[in-house]
């Protein structure tokens, strides 16, 4: 059974996202526009679980399928779109993940809602402080029920969200 673990910011996660990131570059090369570190381990000073989120952009999104067998290989379990249509979603480590890789294809609007969230979390610290706090008082009160951790925040994680497009919207990326 896996347990939700909610810990102070680790410097090594901008680490472990480059050699990651690496790896993927390896494995999809010239498919890949951009990389991107998003989630909560992408936030300097948020708490979070120990999971590197990693954004891959590519050009088209049904070549990645191509690319399951050697995700598998690097240790990935392939989810296909899970949940999030136009997105490819690859999982490491089982119980004790430690990445989640979510692809998406140029021009997907959940590209700027990842990077929005990230960004607006990036540079409002209240709003920052505030999610670490409710991330981390869920984690204790639900230390083995992801699913009720993951509802306990959706609330907070859609109002910042609508905050965070329409902030990211007004500021420099239009």
């Amino acid at each position: 059974m896996r347990k939700v673990e909610v810990c102070s910011y680790n410097e090594k996660w901008v680490l472990m996202f480059a050699e990651e990131a690496e790896k993927l570059k390896q494995i999809f090369g010239e498919e890949i526009v951009d990389i991107y570190h998003i989630g909560s381990t992408s936030v300097q000073w948020l708490k979070a679980k120990p999971i590197i989120d990693i954004m891959p952009v590519v050009y088209d999104i049904y070549i990645v399928d191509s690319y399951n067998d050697e995700m598998e290989k690097i240790g990935y379990k392939c989810k296909g779109e899970n949940g999030i249509p136009g997105r490819r979603y690859f999982q490491k480590g089982e119980d004790n993940r430690s990445h989640h890789v979510h692809i998406y294809q140029v021009g997907s609007p959940e590209i700027n809602r990842h990077l929005a969230f990230r960004d607006y979390l990036r540079n409002h610290p209240d709003i920052k402080k505030n999610y670490g706090e409710l991330k981390e008082k869920l984690a204790q009160q639900f230390p083995y029920d992801v699913e009720s951790y993951i509802n306990g925040k959706d609330h907070f994680v859609k109002e910042i969200e609508a905050k965070a497009m329409n902030w990211y919207q007004t500021t420099k990326h239009n």
